[in-house]
């Protein structure tokens, strides 16, 4: 792979861009407790981003500063081309700039296609009361985001599910149903902060599917958080590797299989 400012070839063919998302320097801490210290890397238009490391390494925390939930007290982001300032996340999201949780965050009582939905939220211009009336261009931007959303139920292969309640589905399901909710919004950027947490192979090889097909089909820029190595390494363009709030290991997924310090990290072992 050859990287230049214009961005790169895949193995597989795919071009990747130039750099949507610079993290420079980035230092945050709580009290006296330092979750991330002095971490740089980028994220290129187009390319899946990995970042992992073992448990308490700050991978969460890192994406949270990158949809605004926590503000670094070191560091400067930098999206497309401008230094962000600091905001709010649902600032961010305008922004295009959508994620997912690591613990499901749905509303259960809700159906599939209502809490999906709920994505369009920062697109709707209508007020609660025209809303309610629920007459002229309040109307036509409901249909409008409701066939949207149909578009992702589609996509995603949940159409059978669409007017059920995600508090009685199935784990794998749920993670589907709060992905959808993330595609609805259109992002430029989507955090996936472990997508697969939980789930059995069947369903991994699934969501993996939808990963790839989300960055290909609708080319959009993903970061992932996730910790079974082997869909990290099959998936990934470029990996980050974190250990204690720091940064050990940055390349493509065959460099940091062999890095000596990314093995010491997971295998708890010293190498000559």
């Amino acid at each position: 792979m050859k990287d230049t400012p214009e961005g790169y070839v895949t193995e597989d063919g795919r071009q990747i861009g130039g750099v949507i998302m610079e993290m420079k320097n980035i230092t945050l801490r709580f009290g006296g407790v330092t979750a991330i210290k002095d971490i740089s890397f980028d994220v290129r238009e187009g390319e899946v981003r990995a970042i992992i490391g073992p448990n308490g390494a700050g991978k969460s925390s890192m994406l949270n500063v990158i949809n605004g939930f926590y503000h670094p007290q070191e560091g400067e982001i930098w999206f497309r081309g401008e230094r962000r300032p600091s905001m709010k996340p649902y600032e961010v999201a305008r922004q295009g700039i959508a994620r997912t949780f690591q613990n499901i965050a749905l509303f259960k009582g809700m159906s599939t296609l209502d809490n999906i939905m709920t994505g369009r939220n920062t697109m709707m211009k209508s007020g609660l009361l025209a809303q309610a009336i629920w007459r002229g261009k309040a109307e036509a931007e409901e249909l409008f985001h409701r066939e949207q959303v149909e578009k992702v139920i589609d996509f995603l292969e949940i159409q059978h599910i669409r007017k059920t309640p995600v508090g009685r589905l199935p784990y794998g399901l749920q993670k589907r149903v709060e992905l959808g909710r993330a595609l609805a919004a259109e992002p430029k950027l989507l955090l996936l902060d472990e997508p697969m947490a939980g789930m059995n192979v069947e369903e991994k090889e699934d969501m993996s599917r939808f990963i790839l097909d989300v960055n290909d089909e609708f080319g959009t820029t993903i970061i992932l958080i996730e910790h079974d190595m082997g869909v990290v390494m099959d998936i990934s363009d470029r990996v980050v590797v974190m250990d204690y709030g720091k940064k050990i290991g940055d390349g493509v997924p065959e460099e940091v299989r062999n890095n000596p310090d990314v093995i010491d990290a997971y295998l708890g072992v010293a190498h000559d």
